[in-house]
């Protein structure tokens, strides 16, 4: 027979509204009691009924994450990190992948809506105009992403292609070609800024190839384009993007760092991987994730509070696909 909050309480010596309590009420239960008795539950298999708990405190005692996909090793690794920070504050968690479909966002929030105590949407794709649709419908913080009034987890990507444009200036590049992700992406216009500001800057030329699948096909696509283009520097939106230039590069013979050097942004597992490894911006996936649910349970426990955008820093990470122009 499965254990109830009953066998608990007679376990911790305590009532049973405590042991509803420290399941259900963070802070309304000291400390030393509370892991006591998530404990005994943890030994004798207990759990909590959450239909059971929403009728007693209004709460289902989960959250929700909207992500634009996750095959996507950066949104994977970012639903780890969201993941693993619920986990350890005992919230349940229920994900959508919106398949890079910006038309999907509306419909993914209003079903995920109706389960869930608070929502962190990582980098949606649609305009500030849908996002403010949604606003009050529940507790939410933006993750990738800044809107102005709400609460967000973002990354200095601006801060990270500046250190990549720098690094690539001090090899003695000067014509640098860019591919460009989803046109629509908050985080991919953080890092055109970037790259703007600071090849004024420099002096540098950026030329643009244009926006492409965020992931190996095309990145395909963007070898094959920057072979036409007189430049000694490539910058790829992310990873996947330039793994996939990189073997397409491979494949025609081009010697890359010797011909072309390239840099790209997130720094995902595969990056280290590659042949040769990939110079690319570290992005804190994983931190963000975890940051995002510390946040939204703050957001949650204070509706009222005044809206918090935490920027995390990002940093360059210099491997093998970078060399000074031949």
């Amino acid at each position: 027979m499965a254990a109830t909050s009953r066998d608990v309480a007679r376990a911790c010596g305590v009532s049973v509204a405590t042991v509803s309590r420290a399941f259900s009420e963070k802070g309304s239960v000291a400390e030393p009691t509370r892991r006591r008795i998530l404990a005994e539950a943890e030994r004798l298999g207990y759990l909590p009924d959450p239909a059971a708990r929403r009728l007693i405190t209004g709460r289902s005692g989960n959250i929700g994450l909207i992500v634009p996909d996750l095959a996507n090793p950066f949104f994977s690794d970012t639903a780890k990190g969201v993941e693993r920070e619920a986990r350890a504050t005992r919230l349940g968690l229920f994900i959508s992948d919106t398949d890079e479909q910006d038309r999907l966002e509306p419909d993914a929030v209003r079903r995920i809506c109706r389960q869930v105590d608070g929502l962190i949407w990582a980098s949606p794709r649609n305009a500030d105009e849908v996002l403010l649709q949604f606003a009050g419908t529940v507790p939410t913080v933006l993750l990738h992403r800044q809107l102005e009034g709400w609460w967000s987890v973002s990354t200095d990507l601006a801060d990270g292609m500046r250190q990549a444009l720098v690094n690539l200036h001090s090899l003695g590049h000067r014509r640098i070609a860019y591919a460009g992700g989803p046109e629509q992406s908050w985080s991919g216009q953080q890092r055109l800024r970037g790259l703007m500001e600071t090849s004024e800057e420099l002096g540098v030329e950026i030329m643009m190839l244009g926006s492409f699948a965020p992931n190996s096909d095309g990145g395909s696509m963007v070898a094959d384009v920057v072979l036409s283009r007189d430049v000694s520097a490539l910058i790829a939106y992310n990873d996947a993007i330039a793994l996939g230039a990189l073997s397409r590069l491979a494949s025609r013979g081009v010697d890359v760092p010797g011909d072309l050097s390239i840099i790209s942004c997130d720094d995902i597992a595969y990056a280290k991987l590659s042949a040769p490894p990939l110079t690319t911006v570290h992005v804190p996936r994983h931190e963000a994730g975890a940051a995002a649910v510390d946040l939204l349970q703050e957001l949650m426990a204070n509706p009222d509070a005044p809206p918090v955008a935490k920027v995390m820093a990002t940093q360059l990470v210099i491997r093998g696909t970078t060399a000074p122009v031949a």
